[in-house]
């Protein structure tokens, strides 16, 4: 029989590896205080120093897909655009071609 893994909340993390962080107690007694293993305690301090800074950066993602977003539809009213051109063109050309 296999045993089903544990799955922890964002949360849960979270909370560990900022005690870990603190360093207040060592990665043992966090560990034994959490249920886990000293090792996932590790992993996600370190998840939690190198990722860290992505947390403050929303605000600029967030930016960053309204810019992306205002400069698709400024592109679609270009396509847009182009294309009565194209027609219009078309359309001009067998008169012409007459």
């Amino acid at each position: 029989m296999s045993t089903k893994r544990k799955q922890y909340s964002a949360q849960f993390k979270l909370t560990v590896a900022l005690e870990a962080v603190k360093e207040s107690r060592t990665r043992s007694e966090i560990a034994a205080h959490y249920e886990v293993h000293p090792m996932q305690v590790s992993k996600w301090k370190a998840q939690l120093l190198t990722n860290g800074s992505q947390l403050f950066e929303r605000q600029s993602k967030d930016k960053q897909k309204k810019a992306q977003a205002d400069q698709e539809a400024q592109l679609y009213e270009q396509i847009g655009r182009l294309k009565v051109e194209v027609e219009w063109l078309k359309k001009k050309s067998t008169l012409i071609g007459r």
